[in-house]
């Protein structure tokens, strides 16, 4: 169902490559990612674009981490990027091609010198695919998403993992087809997980850092909140993910570009229409926590909005 919600657009960034992950900082500035731009960057209330650190690969998502430094999941490079046709212009979009893919990996910046560390590549002998979420627990544990990778006419599975700050501690929680958008509940007792190619939102329920109760079949990690129908006559796939402070869960909605808003009760939704093919991403903020700032990645732009509601507060902020 489309909302009734209009949202009044400021524009407060544009001509990026493909904006993602943004971050609310405590200093009203903006901490994103860029893909494929291959940096980790800063918008600051004038507009002004600042590199923080250069990540080769593809950084795809961003969350603070209890020590105030910048945890950030890196696909490898697992897109190209190709503008498209598309009504009143081109949409720059991720192309599943990657002649220069080199495997993922999670990777901390420290903010204050831009120096970059990787902490994990690997899980159980096997190469991370492409990790794209993250959300830090209170208790200052990780939770991200690997969206695995198609190879021509093959799908390779992605997965939920949990993991600790010090590269030492790496979990798979869940094989999930392609894990996108990862986000908690406000009582910490829930993950929510987007599967991009399904249309799909996840709900696992949490028994400890790291672990999950397991689902009514092997290969269903959790419920199903809601799976998204075509809407004319085209597929809508789910993109990262943000709780508000009420429960509801709202995911970045591509080629119907907007914010879909899922009640995880009963599985309604309705559909906040954004003028881009592609809205990847977006975080709360601001005193209230109902500043909204929003890739609009296929556009090149990030917007500032005000949402009628109050954003979830995250764990860890600076």
């Amino acid at each position: 169902m489309t909302s009734d919600l209009e949202l009044h657009l400021e524009e407060v960034a544009g001509g990026l490559g493909f904006p993602e992950g943004p971050v609310a900082m405590n200093d009203g500035s903006i901490l994103f990612v860029d893909i494929e731009k291959e940096t980790l960057s800063r918008v600051t209330a004038d507009g002004t674009v600042d590199t923080v650190a250069d990540i080769p690969g593809g950084p795809n998502g961003v969350a603070i981490g209890p020590d105030g430094a910048a945890y950030v999941c890196n696909n490898g490079g697992v897109y190209t990027f190709k503008e498209v046709p598309v009504p009143g212009g081109v949409a720059n979009v991720p192309w599943p091609s990657h002649p220069n893919y080199t495997g993922g990996s999670i990777q901390r910046v420290d903010l204050r010198n831009g120096v970059v560390t990787t902490l994990y590549t690997e899980f159980e002998g096997k190469n991370l695919m492409a990790p794209d979420d993250i959300v830090f627990d209170n208790e200052g544990g990780f939770w991200f998403t690997d969206s695995g990778y198609q190879n021509d006419d093959v799908q390779y599975k992605g997965a939920l993992y949990y993991a600790s700050i010090d590269g030492q501690t790496l979990k798979k929680v869940a094989t999930i087809p392609m894990a996108n958008g990862v986000g908690l509940s406000p009582d910490g007792g829930t993950i929510y997980v987007s599967d991009t190619i399904f249309s799909r939102l996840w709900a696992l329920d949490i028994k400890g850092p790291g672990e999950v109760e397991p689902g009514p079949m092997p290969q269903m990690p959790g419920r199903i909140v809601q799976s998204l129908p075509a809407h004319q006559s085209i597929y809508q796939w789910l993109d990262s993910l943000k709780v508000e402070a009420s429960g509801k869960v709202c995911v970045g909605t591509i080629f119907n570009g907007g914010i879909t808003v899922f009640e995880p009760s009963d599985g309604t939704f309705e559909h906040v229409p954004i003028p881009a093919l592609f809205v990847t991403n977006f975080c709360f903020g601001g005193p209230d926590m109902r500043d909204l700032w929003i890739t609009a990645s296929s556009s090149r732009k990030i917007y500032k909005a005000r949402w009628p509601r109050d954003g979830l507060k995250l764990a860890f902020t600076a």
